[in-house]
């Protein structure tokens, strides 16, 4: 793919992110054939905000969200910072369509990581890490129809990236704990509850951290001090409405929660 297809392509999902809208899919001389490809035009979002990035975000980190994209594996996407909000905020729907929220673990690098020839393990990239936050994500697509369009152009359309929920950093001594056993409830208050743990990120967070921070400094990209990872829902996504009250309980580490526009 030239770096012009890859900026046209980009500019076509831009501009349907921009006006809430999805399409069927990129012009047939724009998609990509492959993960590579994928990434080529997601890399175009680079710049698109006035702010430095915030972070990046994995989709389909276990084998029930890879079911509802239609994909074999993990996905790594861009975290703007303008659709960062704190907890508490109160949160859009109608340029969303896919409509679920997320519970999460993310972790904020404390220093810049670069690109290097052999992969980095779960030790170091936990020794790169300076604080555990909690996460609720509410992720969307550019396409109409994003179980049917394949890894490459889900990867283009910035892994499913739309809203982030961002907590403060965990003040409690996190490490400590055994992250792939620790207990998540959510709930949409009045409805329903669900359970699930860290192990339902590619079996731990932090082994969900270790794969995003191989993913990208794999293309060669230096992943910077202050950003963020956050790695993907530990329990089966919440189908939400306008008007939901939904929170995340971390146990000991706290509550995250956010309000749905009516």
């Amino acid at each position: 793919m030239t770096i012009s297809n890859a900026e046209r392509a980009s500019d076509f999902l831009w501009d349907l992110w921009e006006k809430g809208e999805v399409a069927e899919g990129l012009p047939p001389e724009l998609a990509p054939k492959t993960r590579e490809e994928g990434y080529a035009i997601q890399f175009h979002l680079d710049g698109r905000s006035e702010k430095p990035l915030a972070g990046w975000k994995i989709a389909a980190s276990n084998r029930a969200g890879q079911e509802h994209l239609g994909v074999d594996g993990p996905l790594a996407g861009r975290i703007l910072a303008e659709r960062v909000v704190k907890p508490g905020a109160t949160v859009s729907l109608s340029h969303n369509r896919m409509r679920v929220c997320e519970p999460e673990f993310a972790f904020r690098l404390e220093r810049d990581i670069p690109p290097r020839e052999t992969p980095y393990s779960v030790e170091e990239v936990l020794n790169l890490v300076d604080a555990l936050h909690l996460v609720l994500e509410l992720p969307d697509s550019r396409f109409k129809d994003f179980a049917t369009v394949g890894g490459p152009a889900l990867i283009a359309d910035n892994a499913c990236a739309h809203d982030l929920v961002l907590g403060p950093p965990v003040a409690i001594e996190w490490r400590r704990l055994d992250l792939a056993s620790h207990p998540v409830k959510a709930y949409v208050a009045g409805k329903y509850d669900r359970e699930g743990s860290g192990a339902n990120v590619l079996g731990d967070p932090r082994i969900a951290l270790a794969w995003l921070i191989n993913e990208v400094t794999g293309l060669g990209l230096t992943m910077r001090a202050k950003e963020f990872v956050t790695t993907g829902t530990s329990t089966v996504p919440l189908e939400i409405v306008e008007g939901d009250d939904v929170m995340a309980d971390f146990g000991e580490l706290g509550q995250i929660q956010v309000y749905i526009a009516a």
